[in-house]
């Protein structure tokens, strides 16, 4: 494998940055030549591709976001877009690629194998951390660390004046998020997709001892089966008048910023072992930390396999909840 080309896709998240470094740096170590394509698929199919260089990467470890852009492409899902694609990878002689994103992303790396050969391994991208196959996800650990700081914020307005706060948080399908961030907060209550509430919820978290406390943060994944914020906080606000609670939607926010150290560290080894994977002739594979060990699973298993949320971790938030 003389050339490979490194790309984002999906949605942004913080350390792809420090990813993309890792993959342009390792690939010249090796001597690969190594080239950038600009936003995704979509890039891909438009010809924007070009070569990177050691300097190409300087001072980006720390930027969130990415630079090689990001967007989604309609025209790659159908068989003449995938063909465009082709064509341009194949003008620049491109044996290779590394796909920083997610299940979408993949999907269509995976595609691109199966109808044009090209070979591809998966950096996991995204801040819900839903992704089988690896402990943490690019950005994970970025999202919980900015949503923690709100709701430290958002505290000190919650005390003053003994309100309890709703606080949304991303998580359309998973509740890694809410779950880290609602322990780390120290949340009255943590609502996630994955686990359902029970009938009573209202009753049990504000009976009259409950009510007791001065203050509360209740914190929701925005695909909680029940509703967002708003709608959990609309409940409430029907059942005790007196209430009156405050919604947060943190949002996109949580998306951006200065990646943590851990994210940095995560991006860097994943990126490396991308590069590594394909010289050693693997292909349809995502990298992965397991335990602190490198892996790779396949894209098919990554795709489709549901990484479980933390039952002990739900235990939690029960017992420090009294």
């Amino acid at each position: 494998m003389k050339k490979i080309a490194v790309f984002t896709s999906g949605g942004d998240s913080p350390g792809m940055n420090a990813c993309i470094r890792a993959v342009v740096r390792a690939a010249i170590y090796h001597k690969i030549e190594v080239y950038g394509i600009r936003r995704g698929f979509e890039g891909m199919i438009e010809g924007d591709i070009e070569p990177m260089l050691t300097q190409s990467v300087a001072n980006i470890i720390q930027r969130g976001g990415t630079i090689l852009k990001t967007a989604r492409s309609k025209e790659f899902m159908t068989p003449a877009g995938r063909k465009k694609a082709y064509k341009n990878l194949q003008k620049h002689g491109i044996e290779g690629l590394v796909c920083i994103g997610g299940n979408g992303s993949f999907t269509g790396a995976l595609k691109l194998h199966e109808e044009y050969g090209i070979r591809c391994i998966g950096a996991p991208g995204t801040i819900d951390n839903d992704l089988y196959g690896t402990d943490f996800t690019i950005g994970f650990d970025t999202a919980v660390n900015t949503a923690l700081d709100a709701i430290d914020r958002i505290r000190d307005t919650a005390e003053s004046h003994n309100r309890t706060f709703f606080v949304e948080v991303m998580g359309r399908d998973a509740g890694f998020i809410a779950l880290q961030v609602g322990i780390a907060g120290g949340a009255e209550a943590v609502f996630v997709p994955e686990v359902e509430n029970h009938k009573d919820w209202i009753e049990q978290l504000f009976s009259k001892r409950k009510r007791k406390k001065s203050f509360s943060i209740i914190v929701v994944a925005e695909g909680e089966e029940e509703g967002g914020a708003m709608i959990l906080a609309q409940k409430v606000k029907e059942k005790y008048p007196e209430i009156d609670p405050r919604v947060t939607i943190l949002g996109h926010i949580q998306r951006g910023g200065t990646p943590s150290s851990f994210d940095r560290i995560l991006a860097s080894r994943m990126g490396v072992a991308a590069v590594e994977a394909l010289l050693k002739g693997e292909t349809n594979k995502a990298v992965g930390i397991v335990n602190n060990q490198e892996t790779l699973t396949p894209f098919e298993d990554a795709i489709s396999l549901k990484k479980d949320i933390s039952q002990n971790l739900m235990r939690l938030v029960k017992i420090l909840n009294v």
